[in-house]
């Protein structure tokens, strides 16, 4: 496979923290999808560890060592690939020298994070020069935000079809999950904990579903959010919160922007869990709710946070093993309406364990769409998008769609 920038590079693509949980997954996906066919690198800041860790799946592969620090290091990296998919969190803590060397090169980025604050500061950052030098930052090529993303173009491009108009609202509810905790998402999500406890005025941007929107973009109406138990006329099912919601809601919107408002300044939003209909499901609506209570104030305390940190929470490198991975799956469901009463329901599937066997795989097939698209249509820099920081929806939409149905495991079906 040549290179998208004419051959200019060393590798199509460069695996930045390889030796993490889903560093590993990734190369193991690179090893069993591409053979011989991708020019690609592992890098990290630990050369034996990356050694190991090809040693250990009898691979050959390059090795590139680069610590998220060492700023020329990152710029060598950069220098030599195409497309860097990044999995070094928390990247509040471990992505920004990244994404400033990436945005200056003018290259193609895609990153799994779930980490809005600091996406948010990126954005308002590098996005400028990113669209100058023709970059494409695509944060959250994960479970955060893959589905959900791509699940609302889906059901809305559906909507045009059948109905010639977009649905004014579209609901996302988790009919079916199962899968383990990585030691990863436990930092990331106590790293925000700790940057809002530092700083209370962070809270507003977290709570706002239009703070990923462009600059100026960052208000509109109201939008619905699920946060207790709730009886749901649109699924049949008692609703209670779901925990990525708050990221997801906003690529949503960022999506929305990006596009130009193609479903109305008065789009609805929202995503919650489904527990089940009767007495049965408010009860579990209720249990649920209670222990994301209980989790969010007890993290909200500095000693009790460290605790949970230090003696009872997965570390970072940890992660679910093979059998949980496979076992896991996942099936959410979407709800839409349209200004005039009429509705579709579709729906979003993946083969694996949500958060780490099917994240893997949809962050290299992002990487891999990325890179196949600056092959076909090459690089302008200045434009407005499809350059500088995008969503997945925005920077590959359903060619990526096609890619993760055909490759990924991943299923797009309207059920009516």
């Amino acid at each position: 496979m040549p290179s998208p920038s004419g051959g200019d590079t060393k590798f199509d693509v460069t695996v930045f923290g390889a030796t993490s949980f889903v560093g590993q997954l990734v190369v193991d996906y690179l090893l069993e999808r591409e053979g011989d066919d991708l020019r690609w690198a592992v890098a990290g800041r630990n050369k034996s560890k990356l050694e190991q860790l090809l040693a250990d799946r009898h691979a050959d592969v390059p090795i590139v060592v680069a610590d998220a620090a060492d700023r020329r290091a990152l710029d060598s990296m950069v220098a030599d690939s195409s497309v860097i998919i990044s999995t070094v969190g928390p990247y509040a803590l471990y992505g920004s020298e990244l994404i400033a060397s990436v945005v200056a090169a003018g290259i193609d980025y895609c990153d799994l994070t779930g980490e809005p604050l600091w996406v948010q500061t990126m954005i308002d950052t590098h996005c400028d020069e990113a669209v100058a030098t023709g970059a494409r930052i695509v944060p959250s090529c994960g479970f955060d935000s893959i589905p959900s993303d791509l699940g609302v173009w889906f059901t809305q491009r559906q909507a045009m079809e059948q109905f010639d108009q977009p649905c004014q609202q579209v609901a996302m509810r988790v009919k079916a999950i199962k899968g383990g905790v990585s030691g990863g998402t436990v930092a990331s999500g106590l790293n925000a904990v700790e940057e809002v406890s530092k700083n209370p005025s962070l809270r507003k941007a977290l709570a706002n579903p239009y703070s990923l929107a462009p600059s100026g973009q960052r208000s509109g109406v109201r939008q619905p959010n699920v946060m207790t138990p709730t009886n749901d006329k649109l699924s049949g099912s008692w609703l209670a919160p779901f925990i990525m919601a708050s990221v997801n809601t906003k690529v949503v919107h960022r999506t929305h922007a990006l596009l130009g408002r193609p479903w109305g300044d008065g789009f609805l939003y929202d995503e919650a869990v489904m527990t089940g209909a009767g007495p049965a499901g408010l009860a579990r609506a209720t249990a649920v709710t209670a222990g994301m209570a209980t989790l969010a104030g007890v993290s909200a305390v500095g000693p009790v946070r460290r605790q949970l940190e230090q003696r009872v929470l997965p570390k970072p490198g940890m992660g679910p093993d093979s059998d949980t991975r496979q076992a896991g799956f996942f099936d959410i469901r979407f709800f839409g309406e349209t200004a005039d009463g009429r509705t579709i329901s579709t729906k979003v599937t993946g083969d694996r364990d949500p958060g780490y066997g099917s994240t893997a795989k949809m962050l290299s097939e992002s990487a891999l769409a990325l890179l196949e698209s600056r092959l076909a249509h090459g690089s302008t820099a200045g434009g407005d998008p499809p350059y500088g920081f995008l969503t997945p929806t925005v920077a590959l939409g359903d060619a990526l769609i096609e890619r993760l149905t055909a490759k990924a495991g991943l299923t797009f079906s309207v059920l009516d």
